[in-house]
């Protein structure tokens, strides 16, 4: 079995500009993504995961946090974004974490987790 593995990440967006991630799945292997605005502007950004086919399997517009889940149907590099292309003027500082796997995360209750974000 795949170990489960991760990345949990705080990276600056400036104002137009967008950010993506790539990350290899195996078939079958549900990921899962999270992800938080911390500061800047309203506290929104986009956000959108293609599967290495190309197709859009998740998008979010103007969010300031959100978690996405998906199962991989095929093998391959799913590639996740941010997106800060609609502010021309607010930088942004955004916090993710990527999860790969099964295995049940080590705080299964969000409340832990919210309250270590906003700290």
């Amino acid at each position: 079995a795949q170990r489960p593995r991760g990345a949990e990440l705080t990276f600056e967006l400036p104002d137009n500009s967008r950010q993506c991630f790539h990350e290899e799945v195996e078939q079958g292997v549900k990921f899962s993504l999270d992800y938080q605005v911390i500061t800047g502007g309203h506290y929104d950004v986009d956000c959108y995961v293609e599967d290495p086919l190309g197709n859009t399997i998740y998008r979010e517009t103007k969010k300031q946090y959100d978690s996405f889940t998906y199962r991989a149907e095929v093998k391959g590099v799913y590639q996740f974004c941010f997106s800060n292309e609609f502010s021309t003027f607010s930088h942004k500082t955004v916090y993710f974490d990527f999860q790969v796997g099964d295995e049940p995360p080590i705080l299964p209750d969000m409340g832990n987790r919210v309250t270590a974000l906003t700290q």
